[in-house]
């Protein structure tokens, strides 16, 4: 193929550049990649400071997984409608003032019906105001985007970051205290002795890096199924137009020669 069949081949209209960039952002995709592909804790690795401190147990961590989904979907919808009026040069300050607002309210409503749960997480509820993922949503995604895809984004990667938290506190909780919930599991104690090394430190990081691998797994098992998938030659499913316009598979190329 020359060269300038090759650049034809290659070119993409401005329509279908932007039908491309429309595509990310449909709904089903943005909640996959905040749950599945684009996962904060697991795939992007941000927030670790909770993640690996309060993982201890799986009640402590569904509770700070809820409240990061609740401020994460508040505030990136309150950004996404302010976005044309916030000044560019001020949006970093702006951004983290309207989140600190949503975790004062989160603050205050676990501090008063729920002592109990405000003392075992204790300084990280006000350290979710410095949580790298509802500021780099916020830039990211936020101050870029409509509404309802803010919304639907901030409930995505919120459901990520819990189900890492969740993950990691029943894995933790389990094997360390032979409970889940708080509730003594049978076999632990009389057979298998909980091993105290997945409470303390160590442990955390540990089974962090055991969930990332297992992630890693699964997802490079996903693409190479997706990939093999794509690399099906034009023209052979019965749709023999995309030859028009490819150039590029070997049935193509048999065709020009």
């Amino acid at each position: 193929m020359s060269e300038t069949k090759m650049k034809d081949a290659a070119y993409r209209s401005p329509d279908e550049r932007q039908a491309e960039k429309n595509s990310k952002y449909t709904p089903k995709s943005i909640f996959l990649n905040g749950v599945l592909y684009e996962n904060p804790a697991l795939r992007l690795v941000l927030g670790t400071c909770p993640l690996l401190a309060v993982t201890i147990s799986a009640k402590s961590s569904l509770y700070m997984g809820l409240a990061v989904l609740f401020v994460l979907t508040a505030s990136e919808a309150i950004i996404s409608l302010l976005r044309n009026v916030i000044p560019n040069k001020v949006r970093i300050p702006a951004f983290i003032t309207i989140i600190a607002t949503f975790v004062t309210i989160v603050q205050m409503l676990i501090s008063a019906y729920f002592p109990a749960l405000n003392d075992s997480l204790g300084i990280y509820i006000p350290l979710i105001v410095v949580n790298c993922i509802l500021l780099a949503r916020a830039e990211t995604f936020a101050s870029k985007q409509k509404v309802l895809p803010s919304i639907l984004d901030g409930l995505s990667m919120g459901t990520g970051f819990t189900l890492a938290l969740l993950m990691m506190g029943s894995i933790r909780e389990i094997l360390g205290c032979g409970t889940f919930f708080d509730m003594k599991l049978p076999l632990f104690g009389d057979v298998i002795e909980p091993m105290m090394f997945f409470m303390l430190p160590p442990g955390g990081f540990f089974v962090f890096g055991i969930c990332i691998c297992i992630v890693q797994a699964v997802m490079k098992k996903q693409e190479k199924h997706a990939s093999s998938k794509s690399s099906t030659p034009c023209g052979v499913a019965g749709d023999k137009s995309d030859c028009l316009s490819c150039g590029g598979c070997s049935l193509c190329k048999g065709k020009e020669e």
